[in-house]
């Protein structure tokens, strides 16, 4: 069965005492709740360290928001998944589209991160999500169909089944509009029917698909109560620790 996830993207913020006092706020509200959710938090690069050492693993995981596409060398200012892996985090965000958008990722840069994530033992929380113009030109389902394919259907049956998707309407992310519910579900069930005809049913059905487009504790429920909706991949939401555990409960 697949597993429900809530996961915090915390991209370019806090420092790193404020990572580590977050990290430790949210652990222990953790400790203290009912969660019908895997919990997972996703930091800066400068912060694994200090987090895995601060968190109980058995009740939040931890992921880095990226990873280079080359396992080592001469490549100033990169972090390898081996790097990341060596961190105590147990996931890693790929193809999230400010990184598509900002610095023109591409499938192939994005297979390569995808082995090297897989090689070193980390879970791919791979993104897909069209941008706005795409969605009122009608064609989200084909610019999303064709991200999971060309950057994951490379894969065999059982590493796609280390992967988690987050489905990220561009046009949400940040701008305060949410796709609704229906939105969110019918894409959702587009995804998981072109993972089906790939792979087949059973690692369809066991693929967690998260949303990930202006998630609140306001939405959350709603969201989260679609059949193919499976959590969320959560922004400015999981810099404070109330509103993440707000998502959280919704399940």
């Amino acid at each position: 069965m697949r597993k429900n996830i809530v996961a915090g993207n915390w991209k370019m913020n806090t420092t790193v005492p404020e990572g580590v006092a977050l990290a430790k706020e949210v652990n222990e509200a953790l400790k203290g709740a009912t969660v019908n959710c895997d919990v997972i938090i996703c930091t800066p690069f400068t912060h694994l360290v200090p987090v895995a050492q601060s968190i109980d693993s058995e009740v939040l995981g931890l992921g880095a928001e990226n990873c280079a596409d080359h396992e080592k060398g001469a490549y100033t200012g990169e972090v390898s998944a081996a790097m990341v892996a060596s961190t105590g985090a147990q996931y890693v965000i790929l193809g999230h589209s400010e990184r598509r958008q900002y610095y023109g990722e591409t499938a192939a840069t994005l297979r390569e991160k995808v082995a090297l994530a897989l090689a070193n033992g980390l879970k791919p929380i791979f993104c897909i999500g069209e941008v706005l113009e795409e969605r009122e030109a009608g064609k989200h389902f084909e610019v999303v169909g064709k991200q999971v394919e060309e950057g994951l259907f490379n894969l065999s049956a059982e590493d796609f089944g280390k992967i988690i998707l987050a489905y990220e309407p561009v046009w949400a992310i940040g701008t305060g509009k949410t796709a609704t519910a229906d939105q969110a579900e019918e894409m959702h069930a587009f995804i998981r029917g072109t993972v089906e005809k790939k792979y087949g049913k059973a690692v369809a059905e066991n693929t967690s698909i998260l949303y990930g487009g202006s998630c609140k504790p306001s939405n959350a429920k709603e969201l989260f109560a679609k059949p193919d909706v499976d959590g969320g991949l959560i922004g400015g939401a999981s810099l404070k620790c109330g509103d993440f555990m707000g998502i959280v409960s919704a399940f």
